[in-house]
């Protein structure tokens, strides 16, 4: 009787042989394996219910994590869109944002400036970033009031 592990070990020797772009194993291929696997059983020594079952829960639990992952991902896009989306409400908005400037080698101050938001990116690494009326981009973490656009920044 050929386990999983011999079956995947079997199919590693093959692929070793032929060129093959996937370098990790799916739920598909699992699933491969194991009809494999009970197609090629010994019929005098069949596969025990048990292992059997067990396999069978390790590949329903693949299949979880899988459509999990693909879930979680979903959400961490869409939120990531929203996030710009938020954002984009202070084009138009007056803002005070901070900087550290450095004094001397040793001490860095916090200055504050007052400028007017004129557009908002989302970057490749996720980073927001918002564009201010002197050409200067920021993120949001340096952005501490928010205001309308005619109205004094305290």
């Amino acid at each position: 009787m050929t386990t999983i592990n011999e079956a995947l070990l079997l199919q590693n020797n093959q692929g070793k042989t032929q060129a093959s772009s996937k370098s990790t194993l799916g739920k598909d291929d699992f699933l491969k394996i194991l009809i494999a696997q009970l197609q090629n059983q010994d019929p005098s020594n069949p596969m025990d219910d048990r292992e059997f079952i067990a396999q069978m829960s390790q590949f329903s639990s693949l299949e979880q994590m899988t459509n999990m992952n693909q879930s979680i991902q979903n959400f961490v896009n869409l939120q990531t869109s929203q996030n710009l989306i938020q954002h984009s409400e202070l084009i138009g908005k007056k803002v005070q944002w901070k900087r550290e400037e450095q004094v001397d080698e040793y001490r860095t101050e916090t200055v504050y400036s007052d400028s007017v938001v004129t557009s908002v990116k989302l970057d490749t690494d996720g980073q927001l970033r918002i564009l201010l009326d002197d050409d200067r981009w920021v993120t949001n973490d340096q952005i501490v009031q928010i205001s309308k656009k005619d109205e004094p920044v305290e």
